[in-house]
């Protein structure tokens, strides 16, 4: 299982290396663009979202587009034993550089469990299959933040931002695993029946 996970996250990795610049801005656009659908309604919305690095599917103008909207957007700070503090996002500028090359929120940290009050959770990975099964780069940060949300019994909508060709048949899997509710890509939203989330 471990090999299986390995073998695919080096191919996914690859994969995004391989993209052009241009490509990844296009497709940050139109992600941005189709994940709004998924956000609440209700003002104020709280998303839980992250700051993409490297060759992830884009993220800023999504948060930027949340603030517009008048979403209070909650980033994650990397902790010392990789578990996840979080803090609020106030624009581009009011972001610093952290440890493994991370975009954090400067200000005031609000503590593991502020995830809890989030309306809608997005995280990064790798890929996910079908039945909403998803692949993290394997350093755990958000499996503790999805036991965290299911032992406080939050009813957040867990979603995965990914590029199209990261929507597989299957991903390997553990017991543990707790399925996400969506997927977002540029040209498609994938909402996934009898996921354990909200």
């Amino acid at each position: 299982m471990v090999n299986d996970k390995t073998t695919l996250r080096s191919r996914l990795l690859a994969a995004r290396a391989g993209m052009s610049p241009e490509q990844r801005k296009e497709a940050a656009e139109a992600l941005a663009g189709r994940s709004l659908e998924l956000v609440p309604a209700q003002v104020p919305a709280v998303v839980a979202g992250y700051v993409s690095i490297g060759a992830e599917p884009g993220t800023r103008a999504l948060l930027d587009a949340l603030r517009a909207r008048g979403v209070r957007v909650l980033l994650p700070v990397l902790l010392a034993d990789n578990d996840l503090d979080w803090g609020t996002y106030e624009g581009t500028q009011r972001l610093v550089r952290a440890r493994m090359g991370l975009w954090e929120p400067e200000g005031a940290r609000l503590g593991p469990e502020a995830v809890c009050g989030a309306d809608l959770v997005l995280m990064p990975g790798l890929a996910v299959d079908r039945q909403g099964v998803r692949l993290g780069r394997g350093g755990g940060s958000y499996d503790r933040v999805l036991a965290r949300l299911a032992a406080a019994g939050s009813p957040a909508r867990l979603v995965t931002l990914l590029y199209d060709s990261e929507v597989l048949p299957s991903v390997p899997a553990e017991p543990h695993d707790r399925r996400v509710d969506a997927a977002v890509t540029p040209s498609k939203l994938y909402l996934f029946e009898g996921a354990t989330g909200g």
